[in-house]
């Protein structure tokens, strides 16, 4: 018997009869379950204890979001601190990082049962410094961007204090493997095995032909410095959609290798490739 943590966007599954199915599937084959919902509150009282994400998680043996993308990268930052294996299934749109659908989550069985293959994501630290003091830290499985809000900005990076790009435009992302398929990928990326260690800088409509994207070894320290920010001209830095942050001249974004890593449950229904055309298209 394992612990089986299920973790639903209530934005998703508001009244969380989806989420009571496979609570009800798990337990007939001997699992203890635990009912974690994110994102809100039910639309009303489940008829089932509900219990707090990190308490959860202690001990548990597998999470299970159902939700869609936006749900793993909502709570990655918790569950990497755990080191439990995440499976997840689509209730939302695309669906990148969920592995199953409705239709397949009967593959649970399987998951629960440890039938998988634990793969870690390689995620990446991201703070800002200001005066010689950290103001802000986060940690991203797919993406930290750097952008202007209705004007361009410039951005300076440099990857262990030495310049990799200077140019003026939309922004910067800065991303994991994993956010390889993401908006860098949109911004003209190169799309990176999830299982490798990279960290991607691409350039958001820069204006200078030579401004590409560049795939940098994750030991590297990248550092970015907006300039001629203020007077009406804004520059935020944003963490894998979670909020904006305001950055100043001055400022100093510096993105890391993280020591934690999220570990997802692989079931080998699909290989990244597969994955990649059909939720991005691009094979007939």
């Amino acid at each position: 018997m394992s612990t089986v943590v299920l973790c639903p966007n209530v934005q998703r599954d508001g009244d969380l009869s989806y989420t009571a199915r496979i609570r009800t599937m798990l337990e007939t084959e001997g699992h203890r379950v635990i009912v974690s919902p994110v994102c809100g509150e039910p639309e009303t009282a489940p008829p089932f204890p509900v219990t707090d994400l990190d308490e959860a998680l202690a001990g548990a043996d597998l999470l299970v979001t159902l939700g869609g993308d936006g749900t793993i990268l909502r709570i990655a930052p918790q569950v990497m601190r755990h080191d439990v294996p995440l499976v997840g299934v689509n209730l939302g749109h695309v669906g990148f990082l969920t592995e199953l659908d409705r239709d397949s989550a009967v593959l649970l069985k399987d998951a629960a049962a440890g039938r998988f293959r634990p793969v870690p994501r390689m995620m990446l630290d991201v703070e800002i410094c200001r005066g010689g003091e950290r103001i802000f830290f986060d940690t991203a499985l797919n993406d930290a961007v750097i952008s202007g809000i209705v004007q361009n900005v410039h951005l300076t990076a440099l990857g262990d204090e030495q310049q990799i790009l200077a140019f003026s435009g939309d922004g910067l992302i800065l991303s994991s493997p994993t956010g390889s398929t993401a908006y860098s990928m949109a911004a003209g990326g190169p799309l990176v095995e999830p299982g490798a260690e990279a960290i991607v800088l691409t350039p958001i409509c820069a204006h200078m032909l030579a401004a590409r994207s560049f795939v940098l070894s994750p030991e590297r320290t990248i550092t970015v410095l907006p300039a001629d920010v203020g007077e009406g001209r804004r520059c935020v830095l944003s963490v894998d959609g979670r909020g904006m942050t305001d950055l100043a001249d001055g400022d100093r974004v510096v993105v890391t290798k993280s020591g934690y890593r999220l570990l997802m449950a692989d079931l080998g229904t699909k290989s990244f490739y597969e994955t990649a055309f059909e939720k991005l298209g691009g094979r007939a």
